[in-house]
């Protein structure tokens, strides 16, 4: 039973292969040329090649690599920094943002979420992500469960992961295949393995295998059934070497998270910046390396000598002495070629293929604030706006493929550990349903537009208040615009009062102008009490006196 098993999934392991050839042969030339790796992605790779092997005998310019590099870096820091919750969950159901208890539960999930998730090692791998959908216009992750230990994730190097869509568009069947050693496949799985891995592991554990993780829809889903095989995803481990299913999983998420950098229509497979620029990265290396050679004549030129010559051999190191290379009169026999040509044209044309590398990479994007940093706060917002606008559509499709079923999946994981608070009542009567929203300096940039709004008003509303006075701020709440500038500026939430401590503020500020008020009227009252004592006083002594200038009835 195992074994047709086994023969289904490695025949439609094989026709994925197939499907992917035509990638294969573009990721292989850009591996060839930008950063190489020990990935091969042609049909004779081997499990015993050799591994940290330099193949850099295409590579005459480190520009593409290093615009990579910081790629990788720049959307690491846009989409999923580390120093900040850049997922928040909130209720489906709009009516209930208003129940403190429901906000409350939601706030606590996403603490603990991003706590678990930055206590694994979610930020090493997602890098590895990154850089595989810069590079290869594909990215996946495994997000996994380690028992005692929570959550762990894996980075799918592009030569491992295979993938289809289901009708909708969404990748919902995965393979990983992969090389283990007989060690490391013995520890997982035992006396599962096929005896001829068992018998590797006892005499050459360090003998390399080849495995496939295969993650589909269950079709025979047994909704009756508690285990994995009352869960709508099966997972299966199959060996190639005796093909086997070695184990055999449920799941009740999707366990693959898998993006596309863009797409083409037709295509499961996503497009990267690396293809766009791979006949510019071709020229800049072959330019490089003419460059290179057109240098070296320059400094060691040919030298010419005359034909019946007294040397046999010249010499060129440094204080050599050549005798016989000057005549009588002192004229020199050996003369270097005066090879010609400009080597400044070759550097500006360079130049100029580097500037589309860098800017395919979007790295003059990034570069904008260090070129110009003496920049007004509405010229950095400006520049903030453009940027969202330009590296948002990525960002969104990033959020939407990546990151939202690898939340679904931490929230799964984590629920059924018992590490997530209980659920409200009146939430879990509306299923308990939430959605998502991410909360990134990407994010915040494709809503930059709104903080240009705002300044730009107060800009043009200043020389109207020279004019008209104040007033002409009254209609705009100064405290909802100053919470928004802080959000879009990324300003810490931990530095910025909350409404209650506002409140508290605002009710401190009001008793003591009270207090000022009637500091400032405790002169006049005490005046005006001294003089109606004194005219008391007089009107006392003066009974039955006529004053002056008064007239006695």
């Amino acid at each position: 039973m195992a074994d047709s098993r086994a023969s289904e999934l490695i025949n439609l392991h094989g026709r994925m292969v197939s499907t992917r050839e035509g990638f294969d042969r573009v990721y292989q030339e850009i591996d060839d040329r930008i950063n190489p790796s020990d990935q091969r992605f042609t049909k004779n790779s081997s499990a015993q090649r050799q591994k940290g092997q330099q193949r850099t005998e295409k590579v005459f310019d480190a520009t593409p690599g290093l615009a990579l590099d910081r790629f990788k870096a720049a959307m690491h820091s846009l989409i999923t920094p580390r120093n900040q919750v850049w997922q928040k969950l909130k209720p489906v159901n709009e009516s209930l943002s208003d129940d403190s208890e429901i906000m409350r539960y939601f706030d606590e999930v996403n603490k603990r979420l991003f706590a678990a998730r930055y206590a694994a090692n979610f930020d090493s791998e997602i890098q590895g992500s990154y850089y595989s959908g810069g590079k290869y216009g594909s990215m996946g992750m495994f997000i996994g469960e380690q028992p005692g230990k929570s959550l762990y994730y894996r980075n799918v190097a592009m030569k491992q992961l295979y993938f289809a869509e289901n009708e909708f568009g969404i990748v919902d069947v995965v393979h990983r295949e992969w090389f283990w050693t007989a060690r490391q496949a013995f520890a997982k799985w035992g006396n599962k393995l096929p005896e001829v891995i068992r018998t590797a592991a006892e005499k050459r554990p360090d003998q390399e295998f080849r495995f496939l993780h295969c993650v589909k829809p269950r079709e025979d889903m047994d909704v009756n059934r508690k285990d994995y095989a009352g869960m709508p995803y099966a997972g299966y481990y199959l060996s190639f070497d005796s093909p086997t299913v070695v184990s055999e999983e449920g799941f009740r998420v999707f366990p693959y998270a898998v993006a596309r950098y863009d797409s083409n229509p037709g295509e499961v497979y996503g497009r990267s910046p690396c293809m766009t620029i791979l006949p510019d990265v071709k020229m800049l290396n072959e330019m490089n390396r003419t460059t290179i050679q057109a240098a070296q004549l320059k400094l060691l030129p040919p030298m010419l000598a005359h034909r019946d010559g007294i040397l046999d051999v010249i010499r060129m190191t440094p204080a050599a002495i050549n005798y016989g290379g000057v005549n009588e009169q002192g004229q020199q026999l050996i003369q270097p070629m005066n090879i010609g040509g400009d080597i400044n044209i070759g550097l500006e044309m360079m130049d100029q293929k580097r500037a589309v590398v860098n800017d395919a990479l979007l790295q003059t994007l990034f570069q904008i604030l260090v070129d110009k940093p003496n920049i007004t706060a509405t010229e950095a917002m400006l520049r903030a706006q453009e940027k969202g606008q330009l590296v948002g559509p990525t960002g969104s499709r990033i959020e939407s493929e990546f990151l939202s079923p690898m939340v679904r999946r931490e929230i799964d994981i984590l629920a059924m550990a018992a590490q997530l608070p209980d659920m409200p009542k009146k939430l879990q009567d509306e299923g308990g349903l939430y959605s998502m929203e991410f909360d990134s300096p990407l994010s915040r940039a494709r809503e930059a537009e709104g903080g240009v709004g705002i300044l730009r008003t107060f800009e043009q509303l200043a020389p109207l208040a020279q004019v008209a006075g104040p007033s002409v701020f009254k209609r705009i709440n100064i405290d909802a615009a100053t919470r928004e500038l802080a959000r879009l500026n990324g300003m810490p939430a931990k530095l910025m009062y909350t409404d209650e401590e506002m409140e508290g503020i605002n009710q401190a500020e009001q008793e003591k102008a009270e207090l000022d008020q009637i500091l400032q009227a405790a002169p006049v009252a005490a005046s005006a009490a001294r003089d109606l004592a004194q005219a008391n006083v007089l009107a006392s002594t003066a009974e039955g006196q006529q004053l002056p200038g008064v007239v006695p009835q």
